[in-house]
């Protein structure tokens, strides 16, 4: 095991500065040494006084997690933001230096971010910190894969920079942040609840199944929104802890832009690459749990034999299908789904793998399936532009791609549902539904009721 000590940290600075060419600024140093098992709660937390922005992540069967303090570097793009945003991914990448002895998934750079739902959408003061596309590279990152535990601290150095004074710098804050920290409970309580014009919602569907029937769209999703006001400011660290206890099977993640934090806890995987293999899912489908074993089993039974549940998931289906072919080879899809049973609900689940063809990369996937029917609807064209005129919320980054790529061409990213923005003392929680020509108004509020439940019950109500 390679292990690079400090005064190679010195020295490899030293190098860089010496290095730089006239026309050049700074440099990226991306350093990755393995460390002490390390817990990534306490990592997270232990940042918290330090007036930097913060960023957790972990898969929904917490084989990897990623923490990430600071930002080393910001990639923000608004027009084509994919093609822009994969540009200067490269382009950073390039130009890096990068001591990394493991080539593990979240080790290296890491850039952590997402993108906005539509950016089409004009956005509103809610949003205002939260850009159509916008990833961090931290400056010090800590990812545990496998139970093991990697610390990577990036650097842009420049010219005018003493190579002793940036190591030992470093050096101060890397001991400060691995240092134990015992994570508070925090008993967080809700003073008040406003839902968003519910009325104004339901019109709304209404009005959607009326251009459904009129064959001017298949399916549209509408999402509303709840607000809540809490007895003291609510700690993105408590709540991610109670998330970790309670949602087993989903991705947890936090991102932290000054006052705001949009947190949350999606079953919903979008896409993942490991080098060239690609896993997507389709999660769509939903209803409520079993109080009892044999109500469990009960609602499972028919949630998988539903007309419309059923209908639902095939749309996001046969759309990923769609989307990914050209860009992929060996292509597998199972022919029915399964049920996938999360805390408070229950969904029907089918597995898409392929492997990603040369000079392609995630976002090229990431472009094709966004939106996925179970976010926008079908066709996506016409959905969005029923949503973006009759849908009375600026959705920012729910629904949208959330997740992380690295430097060893690994990455994996989900769909941001079940989610809340927080600020200070407040929060704005999103659901949604997918409406048919058949839906009903009143079934379709109470299916958003139940889907804010998994961030209701975490943050007090």
């Amino acid at each position: 095991m390679i292990e690079i000590k400090e005064v190679q940290v010195e020295a490899l600075f030293e190098k860089v500065i010496q290095g730089l060419q006239n026309n050049e600024n700074a440099r990226l140093v991306s350093i990755t040494k393995k460390i002490q098992t390390t817990d990534a709660l306490e990592f997270y937390e232990q940042a918290r006084f330090m007036g930097k922005n913060r960023t957790f992540w972990t898969n929904s069967n917490r084989s990897l997690f990623l923490v990430g303090i600071g930002e080393a570097y910001e990639i923000v793009a608004n027009q084509s933001r994919f093609k822009e945003t994969k540009q200067q991914w490269d382009h950073l990448l390039e130009q890096a230096v990068i001591h990394n002895p493991y080539q593990l998934p979240g080790t290296g750079v890491i850039a952590l971010g997402g993108m906005s739902f539509d950016p089409k959408k004009n956005t509103t003061e809610l949003w205002k910190h939260f850009k159509p596309s916008q990833f961090m590279i931290p400056e010090f990152q800590l990812a545990n894969y496998q139970d093991e535990s990697y610390f990577t601290m990036n650097v842009f150095v420049k010219k005018d920079d003493h190579p002793g004074q940036l190591a030992a710098a470093t050096r101060q804050l890397e001991a400060k942040l691995l240092q134990p920290n015992h994570l508070e409970a925090e008993a967080l309580t809700i003073d008040k609840r406003v839902e968003i014009d519910p009325e104004g919602w339901k019109e709304s569907v209404r009005t959607a199944t009326s251009e459904i029937r009129n064959k001017k769209a298949e399916k549209i999703v509408l999402a509303r929104e709840v607000r809540l006001t809490f007895n003291k400011k609510a700690e993105s660290g408590a709540i991610i802890n109670k998330l970790l206890d309670t949602q087993a099977n989903s991705y947890i993640f936090a991102f932290e832009k000054l006052e705001d934090c949009f947190i949350g806890a999606t079953p919903e995987r979008l896409v993942k690459v490991e080098q060239d293999q690609l896993l997507s899912t389709c999660l769509a489908g939903t209803a409520p749990r079993g109080e009892t074993k044999a109500e469990d089993d009960r609602i499972s039974n028919e949630l998988l034999h539903d007309e419309k549940n059923r209908q639902e998931h095939d749309f996001v289906v046969q759309m990923i299908k769609r989307s990914i072919k050209d860009y992929c080879t060996d292509l597998v899809i199972p022919d029915v789904p399964v049920v996938y049973p999360l805390k408070n609900l229950q969904h029907l689940y089918t597995p898409v793998t392929a492997k990603l063809k040369a000079g392609y990369s995630i976002f090229d996937i990431i472009e094709q399936l966004h939106p996925t029917p179970a976010l926008g609807g079908t066709p996506r064209e016409e959905s969005l532009a029923f949503i973006r005129e009759n849908e009375a919320l600026d959705r920012g980054w729910y629904g949208a791609p959330v997740g992380w790529l690295d430097s060893n061409q690994n990455g994996e990213f989900a769909v941001a549902i079940r989610s809340a923005l927080i600020h200070g003392d407040s929060a704005s929680l999103f659901a949604g539904c997918g409406v048919v020509k058949n839906s009903d108004p009143e079934e379709e509020y109470e299916e958003t009721n139940i889907k804010l439940m998994p961030m209701l019950s975490v943050l007090g109500g």
